[in-house]
C-alpha cells in the first residue's frame, strides 16, 4: 500500500470479491474496482464510487495502450455520448476511399484524413453521431468516390474515383483525388484534385492531394496513381501505372499506423509486361496489371481501390475503396487497472480485461506468468452478388465463428489455451477483410469470399463467409453465400477441420421465372430462400449470435444490433435480392426477418442500385443486387479475455 495522504491509502486494482474479502479498511481507502470498471472511496462505513469530471461512451475502447489517456474508436456507425463533464478532445477522421477504375483504370483516391486536438464536448448537448465512410466501388466504366466520415462539425471527404473506360478519363475530386485514365494516343488526362467534395468543384479543409495523370498510347496506356493523405499519386508512364500517393502515420491509437493511402493505377500487357502502380502505404489497393485483378483498400484505413488493367486476353477487375475510421482520445486519471498483455484495444469489465483487435497485430504476455485465454474469432463475410438481367445476386455468408465459450456455437467448442510470458511466445493475430461485393453487366459475377481471422501459432482459423451467386449454386464458406438464378441451392456450410460448425449453409433461390435469390448463411441459422412466385421477395440472411456477457461492456461497444433491439450481435448473412412485378416484391434483410441485424447487409430489388454492404468489424455478408453492385462482406473480429 502507498500512502496518499494522512487519512487514505490506496490499495491498487481489485474486484468487488476482493474488495468485500478485505479484513479491515482505513477510512479514506481508495481502489480500482475492476468490476464496476470505477474508482471508490471508503468513508469509514460503506464504499462508494467517485464521480469522475468526464465520462463518455461509446465505439471500441481502450485504456491501456497509452496510459493516461482513453481511446474510443469507431469502425462502424455509432454514437459518442458524454453523460459527464465537458473536455477538450484530440480526434482522427478519415473518409472513405475511392473506388478505382475500370481497364487502364486509375487509382482510386485516399479518403479525407483529418486530425487534430482541442475539439470541445460536453454532455450538453452530450450525443454526438459518428458515420464512418464506406469505400466506393470498383468500376464498371469510373470508379465512385467514397463516403464521407464525421465526428460533430469534422467531416473528412470520400476519395475521388479513378477514371475508366467510358467515363471521360479524369480522375475524380475528393479528400484525395483519383487517378486519371491512361490514355490511349487521344491527349493526357488530369488526375483529380484533392481537397475537395466528391463530384464538385468546392473546396473543403485541408486533407488530401491530387491524383497522378494518366498517359500513353493505342496499346500502351499507363493509369495514374490515385492521391493520398500524405503525397500526390503518381503520373502514369507509357504501360505502367503510377503508383498511389503515400498516406500519413498517426499515434492516436496508441502505435503508429499509417491511414489513406492512394490506389496503384492500372497497366497494359500489350507488347511485354509492364508492372502495375502499387498501392501507397497507408491501405491503398495495388493496381491490375493486364488481367490480374485490382487489390482493394483495406478495411478501417481509408485506402484507395486499385486500378484495373488490361491484356489481349482479358480485363482483371477494379478495386473497392477501404472505408473509413473515426478516433476520439482524451486524458483520464492515471488510476487504472493493470492490463498483463499487450495487443489490440485493451479494456477492463466484470472481472475481465479484454483485447479487442478490429485489424490484424500481435497479442504478447506480459506478466511474467502463464496466462490462459478466452476467445472468439470471427472470420469476414462474403460479398453479395450482382446478376445480368435476367438474374438476382445471392446474399452473402457471415464469417466463421471459433470460440473457447461454451453456449455460443452449438458444436464442437474450442479448448482454452495458455500463453507463456515473453515476445518469442507471442501470438499473432490476423482479422480477415470481407470479400467484395461485385457489379454486373456485362456478366452475373459472384461476391468474392471473406477471408479467415487467425490467432497464431496453432492455429485456431475462423474462415471466411462464401460469396454469393450471381445466377448459379451458393459458393460454399463457413457460411454458405445465397443462390442466384433459377431453382438454384445455397452454398454448403463448411466445417473447420476438427468439425466445428462455423456457421450454416445459405438459402435457395426460387423456381419461378422472377428468380428472387438465397440470402446468405449465419452464424446462427441459415439463409432464407426465395420466395415466389408473382408476390415473392428475396431470402432473408441467416441470423448471428450474440457475444457472450463478458464481451458486453456498455462503455464499449462492439459488434451490432440484434433482434428485440438487443446489442453486441456478429455474423449475421447477406439478404437475397428480388425483382418481381412493380410493388410486388421485396428485398431480404440482412441477419434475419426485419433487419439489418448483426452486421449483414440488406438485398435490394431496384435495378442497378447497390446492395447493402455488411458491418465493419462483424463478419456480416453483404446483401445480393440486381444489376448494380452487391455489398462487401464486413471484416472480422478477435476478441482475447482473461481474468483482470
Amino acid at each position: 500500500m502507498s500512502k496518499l495522504n494522512a487519512n487514505s491509502v490506496e490499495l491498487g486494482s481489485l474486484t468487488t470479491t476482493q474488495r468485500n474479502a478485505l479484513s479491515s479498511v482505513a477510512t479514506g481507502t481508495i481502489i480500482f474496482n475492476t468490476t464496476t470498471n470505477a474508482v471508490e472511496a471508503y468513508d469509514g462505513t460503506a464504499w462508494f464510487t467517485l464521480q469522475s469530471s468526464f465520462q463518455a461512451t461509446g465505439g471500441t475502447i481502450d485504456t491501456s495502450s497509452r496510459p493516461g489517456f482513453k481511446v474510443h474508436t469507431f469502425t462502424g456507425p455509432g454514437t459518442f455520448n458524454v453523460t459527464v463533464g465537458s473536455k477538450n478532445v484530440e480526434y482522427l477522421v478519415i473518409g472513405g476511399g475511392g473506388g478505382g477504375g475500370y481497364l487502364h483504370g486509375g487509382g482510386g483516391g485516399a479518403g479525407g484524413m483529418r486530425s487534430g486536438s482541442g475539439h470541445p464536448v460536453s454532455a450538453s448537448p452530450g450525443s454526438y453521431p459518428i458515420t464512418v465512410g464506406s469505400g466506393g466501388n470498383g468500376g464498371p466504366t469510373n470508379g465512385s468516390a467514397g463516403n464521407s466520415s464525421i465526428f460533430d462539425t469534422i467531416t473528412s471527404q470520400g476519395g475521388g474515383y479513378g477514371a475508366g473506360r467510358d467515363g471521360g478519363g479524369t480522375g475524380g475530386p475528393g479528400g484525395s483525388g483519383g487517378g486519371a485514365k491512361g490514355t490511349g494516343g487521344d491527349g493526357n488526362y488530369t488526375g483529380g484534385t484533392g481537397n475537395r467534395q466528391p463530384g464538385t468543384s468546392t473546396p473543403v479543409p485541408a486533407q488530401g492531394n491530387n491524383g497522378g495523370n494518366g498517359t500513353g498510347s493505342v496499346g500502351a496506356e499507363g493509369a495514374g496513381g490515385g492521391g493520398g493523405a500524405g503525397s500526390a499519386g503518381s503520373n502514369g508512364s507509357t504501360s505502367t501505372g503510377g503508383p498511389g500517393g503515400n498516406g500519413t502515420a498517426s499515434s492516436i491509437s496508441g502505435s503508429s499506423v499509417t491511414y489513406a493511402g492512394g490506389g496503384g493505377g492500372g497497366a497494359t500487357t500489350t507488347g511485354g509486361a509492364y508492372p502495375a502502380g502499387s498501392g501507397g502505404p497507408g491501405g491503398g489497393g495495388n493496381g491490375g496489371a493486364g488481367a490480374t485483378p485490382a487489390g482493394s483498400g483495406t478495411y478501417s484505413t481509408g485506402g484507395g481501390g486499385g486500378g484495373s488493367g488490361y491484356s489481349p486476353s482479358g480485363v482483371g477487375s477494379a478495386g473497392s475503396g477501404g472505408s473509413g475510421i473515426v478516433v476520439v482520445r482524451y486524458q483520464i486519471a492515471q488510476l487504472t487497472a493493470a492490463a498483463k498483455a499487450t495487443g489490440g484495444a485493451i479494456s477492463f469489465y466484470n472481472n475481465k480485461t479484454i483485447h479487442t483487435f478490429t485489424a490484424s497485430g500481435t497479442f504478447t504476455n506480459t506478466s511474467g506468468s502463464n496466462l490462459t485465454i478466452e476467445h472468439i474469432i470471427v472470420g469476414g463475410g462474403g460479398g453479395g452478388a450482382s446478376a445480368s438481367a435476367g438474374g438476382r445476386g445471392g446474399g452473402g455468408g457471415a464469417g466463421g465463428v471459433r470460440t473457447s465459450i461454451p453456449g455460443l456455437m452449438p458444436a464442437i467448442v474450442d479448448s482454452q489455451f495458455t500463453v507463456s510470458p515473453g515476445a518469442p511466445n507471442a501470438l499473432s493475430v490476423t482479422v480477415g477483410a470481407g470479400g467484395a461485393g461485385k457489379v454486373s453487366p456485362p456478366d452475373d459475377q459472384n461476391g468474392n469470399p471473406g477471408s479467415s481471422s487467425i490467432i497464431g501459432p496453432g492455429p485456431i482459423v475462423g474462415t471466411g463467409g462464401g460469396g454469393g451467386s450471381g445466377n448459379t449454386t451458393g459458393l460454399s464458406g463457413a457460411s454458405g453465400g445465397g443462390a442466384g438464378g433459377q431453382s438454384q441451392t445455397g452454398g454448403a456450410a463448411s466445417p473447420a477441420s476438427d468439425g466445428s460448425r462455423l456457421g450454416y449453409p445459405g438459402g435457395n433461390s426460387e423456381g419461378s421465372s422472377y428468380r428472387s435469390s438465397g440470402g446468405g448463411g449465419g452464424a446462427g441459422g441459415a439463409g432464407g430462400s426465395g420466395t415466389g412466385p408473382a408476390y415473392g421477395g428475396g431470402g432473408n440472411g441467416g441470423i448471428g449470435v450474440q457475444l457472450p456477457a463478458i464481451f458486453r461492456d456498455p462503455n464499449s461497444t462492439v459488434g451490432a444490433p440484434g433482434p428485440g433491439g438487443e446489442k453486441y450481435w456478429i455474423a449475421g448473412g447477406g439478404g437475397g435480392s428480388a425483382a418481381g412485378p412493380a410493388g410486388a416484391s421485396f428485398f431480404g434483410t440482412g441477419g434475419g426477418p426485419g433487419g439489418p441485424y448483426a452486421g449483414g447487409g440488406n438485398g435490394t430489388i431496384t435495378p442497378s442500385a447497390n446492395s447493402g454492404s455488411g458491418l465493419e468489424n462483424t463478419g456480416g455478408g453483404g446483401g445480393g443486387a440486381l444489376t448494380g453492385k452487391g455489398g462487401n462482406g464486413g471484416s472480422g473480429i478477435v476478441l482475447i479475455a482473461y481474468p483482470s
